[in-house]
């Protein structure tokens, strides 16, 4: 298990560029784009959410040693979970948008049943790893190990959060209609 803030985040990142690299071998080149879209807004406020994180507990990254922190920053931790939800693909987000798309093209193309088993396998365990980050980040106690100077008081980055939060739930409804064609029946 992986237990640093950033490279979780980082490998999460890696597994969605797979998954894109996976549907432009599979000729779907716009729909490939279209998750880097939506997948690049929450993505963007997941690192700043981490970072700002990282920031106030004095540069540790174990999550381990970060229990209880949405007592402290809630703002900064309302968009991670914002994102998080995203990332899993919870309807109405950016991410559903863009996940639902691909399973939905994944289920009525003419790919083998495990192809198709992985694709619902990796989507799955992107749900688990995302809880996983929050239960380290946010239900687990605080033991004050690492305490610097938790508070939510950086406008500047609040307020550049707060754009990303509304483009991350935003975002995949209004690239769907700008980016595919829907003809008028």
């Amino acid at each position: 298990y992986e237990f640093h803030l950033k490279k979780i985040i980082a490998l999460s990142t890696l597994s969605q560029l797979g998954l894109m690299m996976s549907i432009l071998s599979m000729g779907m080149p716009l729909l490939a784009f279209f998750h880097l879209l939506t997948h690049a807004m929450f993505k963007a406020l997941l690192f700043m959410c981490a970072g700002v994180i990282i920031h106030m507990m004095n540069d540790m990254q174990d999550i381990r040693f970060m229990g209880g922190v949405s007592l402290y920053i809630p703002m900064t931790c309302l968009c991670m979970n914002i994102s998080n939800m995203a990332l899993c693909g919870i309807p109405f987000f950016a991410g559903f948008y863009s996940k639902d798309l691909i399973l939905e093209m994944v289920s009525f193309s003419n790919l083998n049943f495990l192809i198709f088993f992985l694709y619902y396998v990796s989507t799955g365990l992107t749900m688990f790893y995302t809880f996983r980050l929050v239960m380290y980040l946010m239900i687990n106690d605080f033991n004050l190990m690492c305490i610097y100077n938790l508070y939510d008081e950086d406008y500047v980055m609040l307020k550049s959060m707060m754009v990303l939060l509304f483009m991350s739930v935003i975002s995949g409804s209004m690239l769907m209609w700008l980016i595919f064609y829907y003809p008028c029946v």
